[in-house]
C-alpha cells in the first residue's frame, strides 16, 4: 500500500510540475533579450534610462517586458535619443490559450510573452555646430 501511494504522490508531483512550467514563451523564450548597440562614430556612451551601461559597440541583455529610452553621447557630436518599445508576441497567446488557463496566467504574470522591437539599435551621431 505504501508502494502505491509513493507512485501515486510521484505521478502527481509530475503532472503538477507540467501544469506549472507549460507556459511557452517562459519556457522558450524567457524574460530578457539581447540587444545590441553601435553608433557612427564608435565610441558612444550609451545611456538606458538615465544609466551608463556601456561604449559602442556593446551587446547588452535587457529585460523584454519594459520600455527603454537609449541615449548615445560622444564629446563633439549631438546627443541622440531613441526609444526602444517592446511587444507582446502573437504566437505566444496562441500558444499559451492552446494549452490552457495555467500556461496564460504564468506568462502573463511574468511578462514573458513580450519582445523588445529591436535587437540592434544603432545611432548616427551628428557633429555640434559652433557658435
Amino acid at each position: 500500500m505504501k508502494k502505491f501511494f509513493y507512485h501515486s504522490s510521484i505521478f502527481v508531483l509530475i503532472i503538477v510540475v507540467s501544469f506549472i512550467f507549460t507556459s511557452c514563451a517562459t519556457i522558450f523564450k524567457g524574460s530578457t533579450d539581447d540587444v545590441s548597440f553601435s553608433s557612427d562614430p564608435t565610441g558612444a556612451k550609451v545611456y538606458v534610462n538615465g544609466s551608463l551601461l556601456g561604449t559602442t559597440p556593446f551587446q547588452l541583455e535587457l529585460k523584454s517586458n519594459k520600455t527603454y529610452t537609449i541615449e548615445f553621447k560622444k564629446d563633439g557630436y549631438e546627443t541622440k535619443a531613441v526609444v526602444l518599445n517592446n511587444s507582446i508576441g502573437a504566437g505566444w497567446i496562441l500558444l499559451d490559450v492552446l494549452g490552457g488557463l495555467i500556461p496564460v496566467i504564468i506568462d502573463a504574470a511574468t511578462g514573458n510573452w513580450y519582445s523588445l522591437d529591436q535587437e540592434h539599435v544603432n545611432a548616427v551621431l551628428e557633429k555640434q555646430q559652433n557658435k
